[in-house]
């Protein structure tokens, strides 16, 4: 190592684990297993932008702390099915539990994660995860698609009990790791709960933009694939 970091943290979703790809798998099984074309007679795109946007409306609400998970995993799917001429609360359930079975098992990465993460412990950096999510999908996320092997400390925040982008979550992380905020970098796609939160507590950050989404912050690092981590680390 040349440079002053030694701990790096990474977000998951959407930063290495490709969840719009995965998820986007995991929705189409549902929509054929469920015949759901049959019974709203519309295609898959119209289903899959639909639940998009009623899974942002939700997960917002469920960040904030204003839903429980319980209600969020059936909800989103209820309110799709609705949107779709579909009233049927117990086949929304079935899907919200059915895509917990069947989306973290997907192993889609973005382009270079492991060879970067390979550059990264053979260079003899610390690697460790801060995600907000839900602990049984997680882990099976990092381990399915082997990811888990490269990081020291992983912190969940259904397990720790506070979301990003709260200092605390990010404060906590360090203190596992035994690394100050000098040393540390956090990486991530989340401008409000990765690198809004990682400046909040002095960490510097890599914007993890690989669709060069319009923004107006500057931040320590911008990158659109993550094998331009080797340029400065």
């Amino acid at each position: 190592m040349t440079n002053k970091y030694k701990h790096i943290f990474f977000d998951l979703d959407r930063t290495l684990w490709d969840f719009e790809t995965n998820s986007k798998l995991a929705l189409l099984e549902l929509f054929n297993n469920h015949s759901i074309d049959a019974r709203s007679g519309k295609p898959f795109d119209k289903f899959y932008k639909t639940y998009k946007s009623v899974n942002e409306f939700y997960w917002r609400q469920y960040r904030k702390g204003d839903l429980k998970k319980e209600v969020l995993r059936s909800i989103r799917f209820t309110r799709t099915l609705e949107s779709l001429g579909i009233k049927d609360v117990q086949l929304g359930s079935v899907l919200g539990e059915e895509y917990i079975q069947i989306s973290p098992y997907k192993t889609t990465l973005f382009p270079n994660t492991l060879e970067t993460l390979n550059h990264l412990k053979n260079n003899g950096y610390k690697m460790h995860i801060i995600t907000n999510g839900f602990k049984e999908v997680q882990y099976i996320k990092l381990d399915e698609s082997g990811l888990a092997k490269y990081f020291d400390v992983i912190i969940i925040s259904e397990e720790f009990g506070k979301n990003k982008p709260h200092p605390s979550i990010f404060n906590h992380a360090m203190e596992r790791a035994g690394s100050e905020f000098e040393s540390s970098l956090m990486i991530g796609d989340s401008i409000e709960a990765d690198l809004l939160g990682a400046r909040g507590v002095g960490m510097d950050q890599v914007f993890f933009n690989p669709n060069s989404v319009s923004h107006d912050y500057t931040f320590t690092h911008e990158i659109k694939d993550l094998e331009e981590l080797k340029a400065f680390l």
